[in-house]
């Protein structure tokens, strides 16, 4: 198995496993791919239907605090917000953390409808990324 690659978010509810999840899909088994939180949070509901509209599970996925996990096997960690960064800085070096400001979904107020296409937004920006960031893994249709 190849590079093992960190997501941090800050609850690791939202951002941090649908970025996992989503390189998951992509890389198969050739990335070792998980996900913290800087505090341990609840898997959101809304991050589990928005994921099922592309065909990516987050079965399995119990949230966990970076502070549970041994990162001396880390490779490179992505952190997608400034206290993730920060966190991260305590265990790695510098040049093993990419900082992707991605902005958080649950900030958003109004119906239903609003708040999945926040959800969805946030999804695409992180599958967009992920192609860009990991080309070798994108499987064009």
């Amino acid at each position: 198995m190849g590079k093992s690659i960190l997501f941090i978010c800050n609850m690791n509810s939202v951002r941090s496993p649908m970025a996992a999840a989503l390189l998951r899909a992509e890389a198969g088994g050739a990335l070792r791919v998980d996900s913290a939180g800087v505090y341990e949070g609840g898997l959101d509901p809304f991050v589990e239907k928005v994921m099922a509209e592309i065909g990516v599970s987050l079965v399995g996925h119990e949230p966990k605090p970076v502070g549970s996990l041994d990162l001396s096997k880390i490779d490179l960690a992505i952190v997608l917000t400034p206290e993730a960064a920060a966190e991260a800085r305590k265990y790695l070096p510098r040049e093993q953390i990419e900082f992707w400001p991605i902005e958080n979904p649950s900030d958003v107020r109004g119906g239903t409808e609003d708040i999945l296409n926040a959800y969805r937004a946030v999804r695409d920006d992180l599958r967009q990324r992920l192609r860009e960031r990991f080309p070798q893994f994108h499987q064009k249709p």
